[in-house]
């Protein structure tokens, strides 16, 4: 079972920043897809960044300008960095890979973290 651990949340004034990290932990030879969605409570999960293997990447229009989707293949690893923090980014942050290939083959579910938390105030 792929588990995915985040990291790098956290409560921040606005105008701040923070690097929000995502790591699968298991023997996984390549990821299609991985990337980061955000959640507010009463609301619908929404995407924030996602990045492919190929390097491609697309954002939300709130995230362009402002945050920077990163991802380190051989440690099954994607960034999210997050500059110039509104009080409206405040969300649980998740992580999200699509389609992988481990020592079982192919898998083209999709997972999620946990979730880390995000809070910008002053």
């Amino acid at each position: 079972q792929v588990q995915l651990v985040e990291s790098g949340g956290g409560a921040v004034q606005p105008g701040g920043s923070l690097r929000l990290s995502c790591a699968a932990s298991e023997t996984i030879f390549s990821i299609n897809v991985m990337g980061w969605y955000r959640q507010v409570p009463r609301q619908e999960r929404e995407l924030v960044a996602i990045h492919s293997r190929t390097g491609s990447t697309n954002y939300a229009d709130f995230a362009k300008d402002r945050f920077t989707i990163s991802r380190d293949n051989p440690k099954n690893t994607v960034y999210l960095q997050m500059n110039n923090l509104k009080p409206e980014d405040t969300a649980v942050y998740y992580c999200n890979v699509v389609g992988l290939t481990t020592d079982r083959g192919f898998d083209a579910s999709q997972y999620w973290g946990r979730g880390t938390l995000v809070t910008v105030s002053s």
